[in-house]
């Protein structure tokens, strides 16, 4: 069942940046088809053939035209499939601009639990801003928010991070817990919480968005890239009641800081909503099948996930970037080499589900390496 032919890919692009390099950068645009990407954590069923074919389409359209410079009307498209008032909202394009935007611009200093997306800590305005607080190993890197909260005050840090469920480790914090959070924490000055994978974090959706009006310092940030499957149209938001934090971004943002085939992307996004959560459920259901089975595989130690996507220890003694590149080259499966994260070390990686069928191809992968290793 494994492909027979060892490919060639580009390592050196894997350090030249903090971030996983493009597939097609690697192998080659036209070795893409042959690849199954675990590494870039995306919806795999939305959109549907259906709005694929609509973007498909409206493309000539779409490219030929400007994007609205009146950024309220994608505000209340998105808005309502969000059930949150329109004017609470930031569409930036991709998470990473509005994070860039916070961290530089709205805040002086920030406690940051790592291991984390690296955004936060190299997009920081000075390097000492970032305060990091070392999730525990031997907890399986779990956030206490208790100790958290109390380590903040000791140390006399003015704003926090909390990513739920975190990357790369997928802990999922009870909701319950996040609003006692939020309730100790009411003196900071801003509290960002990245909500980018709650979408698959249970049936019902445990977010803050219904309480964002209780919490002045809270900071809502997710990526469309990853609940939505559209990483290439570079959508992402933030939502807040702190009107003065909404102005001050709204200063670095540039005019059609999106493009027209994102804002048409948006448009459809109530019509669609019903097809969205059929999707979202259907990677919920994949993706516990996907934990169930990697924790039979002896040689790997896997994280419990609240996300759509596991972290794996390597404990057969392959560092997680051999193991990365053995995969792509070998059997023609890209997963994320998270040893370059701050706060893990040489031996993990992290895989996003694609599918159960796809999902399968990995697990007998990482069982035939297994035995080779163990030999």
């Amino acid at each position: 069942m494994f492909p027979k032919k060892k490919i060639q890919i580009k390592r050196h692009l894997f350090y030249e940046t903090s971030h996983s390099p493009s597939l097609a950068d690697i192998v080659g645009a036209d070795m893409l088809k042959h690849i199954v990407d675990f590494c870039f954590i995306a919806n795999p069923y939305y959109p549907d053939k259906k709005l694929l074919k609509l973007l498909q389409q409206q493309l000539p359209m779409l490219i030929k035209s400007y994007p609205s410079s009146n950024c309220k009307i994608a505000q209340r498209y998105l808005s309502e499939v969000l059930h949150v008032d329109p004017n609470n909202l930031i569409i930036g394009n991709g998470a990473t601009e509005l994070i860039t935007i916070i961290v530089k611009n709205l805040i002086d200093e920030i406690a940051i639990p790592v291991p984390t997306f690296s955004e936060y800590t190299e997009k920081i305005r000075k390097e000492d801003a970032a305060k990091l607080y070392q999730l525990p190993a031997d907890r399986d890197y779990q956030l206490d928010l208790n100790d958290y909260a109390t380590w903040i005050d000791a140390n006399k840090v003015t704003s926090a991070l909390i990513i739920n469920p975190g990357n790369p480790t997928g802990q999922l914090l009870p909701l319950v817990d996040m609003k006692a959070f939020l309730t100790r924490m009411a003196h900071l000055k801003m509290i960002i919480v990245d909500e980018s994978f709650i979408d698959f974090a249970g049936e019902d959706i445990p977010s803050l968005l219904p309480y964002i009006d209780e919490f002045k310092n809270l900071v809502l940030v997710r990526s469309m890239s990853k609940h939505c499957g559209v990483p290439g149209l570079r959508l992402g938001y933030c939502c807040s009641s702190n009107q003065d934090f909404l102005l001050e971004m709204r200063k670095h943002i540039p005019v059609w800081n999106i493009n027209t085939i994102a804002e048409y992307f948006l448009t459809q996004l109530k019509r669609t909503d019903p097809q969205y959560h059929i999707a979202r459920l259907r990677v919920i259901t994949d993706v516990r099948y996907l934990y169930a089975e990697l924790k039979k595989i002896d040689g790997f130690f896997v994280y419990p996930t609240g996300s759509n996507f596991v972290l794996i220890k390597c404990t057969c003694g392959i560092k997680a970037t051999e193991l990365q590149h053995l995969l792509l080259e070998n059997y023609h499966a890209y997963v994320r080499d998270c040893s370059n994260k701050v706060g893990l070390d040489a031996y993990h990686i992290r895989v996003a589900s694609q599918g159960k069928k796809k999902d399968k191809f990995l697990i007998e992968a990482l069982k035939d390496i297994s035995l080779k290793y163990k030999k």
